[in-house]
């Protein structure tokens, strides 16, 4: 199994920045691919971004496009989330998730992360 640890959530305001972290255990990851999701209150879960561990290849959701940035550390066994300009309502509990691609529903994930708090106050 692999375990998914999230750090790096707090209180921003808005404008500002975060970067998100998320370390792995457990087996390789060369074969698979590491998204984040997010989750507000009353809200589904939603993808966010993607990244393929041995291409880099990414995706985003179209929300966070050009303001967020995905990026991982092979030799860590990390990913991060790079989030700028951040917005009230990229307010949520920020979970990163193993997969066998970047897939935009939660359904095939593997592994999940306890996830984080984003909080952006305006």
């Amino acid at each position: 199994q692999v375990q998914l640890v999230e750090s790096g959530g707090g209180l921003v305001q808005a404008g500002g920045s975060l970067r998100l972290s998320c370390a792995a255990s457990g087996r390789s990851l060369s074969r698979y691919a590491m998204s984040w999701f997010r989750q507000a209150p009353g809200k589904e879960r939603e993808f966010v971004a993607g990244i393929w561990w041995s291409g880099g290849s990414t995706e985003y959701a179209d929300s966070v496009k050009g303001r967020f940035t995905i990026s991982r550390d092979a030799a860590k066994n990390t990913t991060y989330l790079q989030m700028n300009s951040l917005k009230p309502e990229d307010t949520a509990v920020y979970y990163c998730a193993l997969g066998p691609g970047t897939f935009r529903s939660p359904g095939p994930y593997i592994s999940w992360g306890q996830g984080t708090q984003v909080t952006v106050s305006s």
